[in-house]
């Protein structure tokens, strides 16, 4: 392990040089317009992997964008581990909010960040945590140090739903089979204080379209005579939560998970100021659910947010119009036992419901995902913890997270292992937003702690 770190260390600018390359390219899966850049992304990372030591590298074509699939086994008698991470990225608008352009990455150093962060679309969220393993794994395969058999598997649509990664994954479970499955899109509570993921909440996502009258209309001779269907939708979306910010959607609580009192009062032990949540944040006061603190909010309970909304005429001055449509796109974070399935349907069967005649509602889901608990008893989450202990000098925190990886729910169904989810990243690090960034500090500790992972996880399964 001590070559391994040290072909590591005398590496840094080309590993650092490299996961700028890739920033550079806008590999933006949502639009297609980017499809040959995505491409690229796709080729680029199966290159990386070859001249890493991988065998057998593939790119997979899909009914989207490609997946990309590597390999080094070794030994039967030793334990396989599947590497997932993705290489598309979120869109960068709104572009004029980056301090910036989103796709010529810069380091600049900041609060948290002294060393510097790397400021770039995908930084963080998931080209540089994904390439953290090509490079620790190419710094195994130089100093002959491999423990256990590794397989790759990138994907390029993980920020619109994964579809096809399902199909390839259900189509392939021989050649992807494995002990564990490891990632790194997840997030560490601080620099300081290291922490694993053990918990992600799952996802519905839907987009609603009110039309009201057939055409947009004057809003003088039609104002006050006919639904405006902007007016109507601010009104149903506000009519889903009541006075205690609780989601007033028939059902919806069914199945929550009620967490004890205990595991709330651990949950809440974790280091967090809320002061300093809310100066970062620049905001004077706190807002969700009643009878619930921030960390359990953004971990333990669902919500239902707004992400987008539109409609009539947004251009430069002035336009009195009546718009004939309006559309919204609603979020809804799910906790273990609600099924993303079930609450597209409460929640079409609920908006539909409450519209007024004089508007029509068509309700369209687009992607969602089933929430996921990762035991913290298993060899797996030990080799991890042990990892990240040798590398940050201190245990590393059980965090549950409040956002979604849909395929850690499928990888269990489809392979039958857990997934180990040993991000490195900070949730304030702007993942989906403009100036996202990523320290370079994290980048090269997860490089430093990988390999951890993989000697500990050997070690644990011989025992």
């Amino acid at each position: 392990m001590e070559q391994v770190q040290s072909y590591i260390k005398s590496n840094e600018k080309q590993f650092l040089d490299e996961l700028l390359e890739i920033l550079r390219i806008p590999s933006v899966s949502a639009d297609s317009a980017y499809a040959g850049d995505v491409r690229k992304t796709a080729e680029f990372v199966a290159d990386k992997l070859k001249s890493a030591g991988a065998d057998k590298v593939e790119l997979h074509e899909t009914a989207g964008h490609p997946i990309v699939y590597g390999e080094k086994l070794f030994d039967p008698a030793l334990p396989t581990v599947l590497v997932y991470g993705h290489y598309d990225v979120q869109p960068p608008d709104p572009l004029d909010l980056w301090d910036s352009p989103p796709f010529e990455p810069v380091i600049k150093k900041t609060k948290l960040h002294p060393e510097g962060a790397i400021f770039a679309r995908g930084a963080c969220d998931d080209k540089g945590q994904m390439y953290m393993h090509i490079k620790a794994f190419e710094a195994m395969m130089a100093k002959d140090s491999l423990p256990c058999n590794v397989k790759f598997m990138i994907e390029g649509e993980e920020e619109v739903g994964s579809d096809n990664l399902g199909i390839f994954c259900k189509a392939n479970a021989d050649k992807l089979a494995c002990d564990v499955v490891l990632l790194s899109d997840t997030s560490i509570i601080a620099n300081d204080v290291p922490s694993i993921t053990v918990g992600l909440r799952g996802l519905s996502y839907v987009e609603v379209e009110l039309t009201g009258p057939n055409k947009d209309l004057h809003s003088g001779v039609y104002g006050g005579a006919v639904a405006n269907p902007i007016n109507t939708l601010c009104e149903m979306v506000a009519s889903l939560k009541d006075e205690n910010n609780h989601i007033t959607i028939p059902g919806f609580y069914d199945d929550v998970e009620v967490v004890s009192i205990e595991d709330r009062t651990k949950m809440n032990e974790a280091p967090f100021s809320l002061e300093t949540y809310k100066k970062d944040l620049e905001i004077e006061d706190i807002h969700g659910e009643k009878g619930y603190t921030t960390l359990e909010r953004t971990s333990i309970r669902p919500t239902l947010d707004v992400n987008g909304m539109w409609g009539g005429y947004t251009g430069e001055g002035a336009k009195t119009v009546l718009p004939s449509k309006a559309f919204a796109k609603i979020s809804m974070r799910l906790v273990p036992n609600q099924d993303p399935d079930k609450i597209t349907q409460l929640f079409s069967d609920h908006f539909k419901s409450i519209a007024p005649k004089g508007v029509k509602v068509e309700v369209n889901p687009h992607h969602g995902g089933q929430p996921a608990v990762t035991p913290t008893d298993t060899a797996e989450y030990k080799a991890a913890h042990l990892a990240m202990e040798k590398t940050f000098g201190k245990a590393p925190i059980p965090q549950r997270s409040g956002g979604s990886i849909p395929i850690v729910a499928l990888f269990e169904e489809v392979f039958g292992v857990k997934s180990v989810l040993m991000g490195f990243g900070l949730d304030s690090d702007d993942i989906h937003s403009p100036n996202e960034h990523y320290g370079v500090y994290n980048y090269f500790k997860g490089i430093e702690t990988i390999p951890y992972f993989f000697h500990y996880y050997n070690e644990l399964k011989k025992s």
